[in-house]
């Protein structure tokens, strides 16, 4: 009894909606579902740069951007890396500067051998001017407890 009156109620609330979505102009129920970006490539970078560039900038506004850094399908150009790691040094966040570098290594994706060794090369002087070591430099690029597999001997 309980399961028909719902229903009931349940069918009268839907086409009361459907009446009334009727009455509605077409201008308000029409959604944009994308928003095509105009932004080109060096305003984008510009962007990210005076964002990580700002002196009053905090802890969670900087894992914030490298956040959104890393949810895109790109990988950052070496200016904003500096930016980043510069960001970093203002806030004495070593351990997030070392995360952001193995995050930047692992948006290289296939391409890492070709990649990562010039973003490097490029950022290599910001990285001793701050003292800044590498993912590889403190070894976390191999398993710190990992077993000899008895297969490879």
């Amino acid at each position: 009894m309980l399961r028909a009156a719902v229903c009931r109620i349940n069918n009268v609330a839907r086409t009361s909606i459907l009446d009334t979505a009727s009455r509605i102009p077409a201008v308000v129920v029409n959604r944009n579902m994308s928003k095509h970006s105009t932004e080109t490539d060096a305003e984008f970078d510009a962007r990210y740069e005076a964002y990580f560039n700002r002196a009053d900038i905090d802890g969670w506004e900087a894992r914030k951007a490298m956040t959104d850094l890393s949810g895109m399908d790109l990988v950052p150009e070496p200016k904003i890396i500096i930016a980043a790691l510069k960001a970093c040094r203002r806030l004495n966040d070593f351990a997030l500067a070392v995360r952001f570098l193995e995050t930047v290594k692992d948006k290289c994706g296939a391409k890492e051998k070709e990649i990562y060794p010039y973003l490097l090369q490029e950022i290599r002087p910001t990285l001793n001017e701050l003292g800044i070591s590498t993912p590889e430099e403190l070894g976390y690029d191999k398993p710190e407890l990992a077993l000899v597999n008895v297969y490879d001997q």
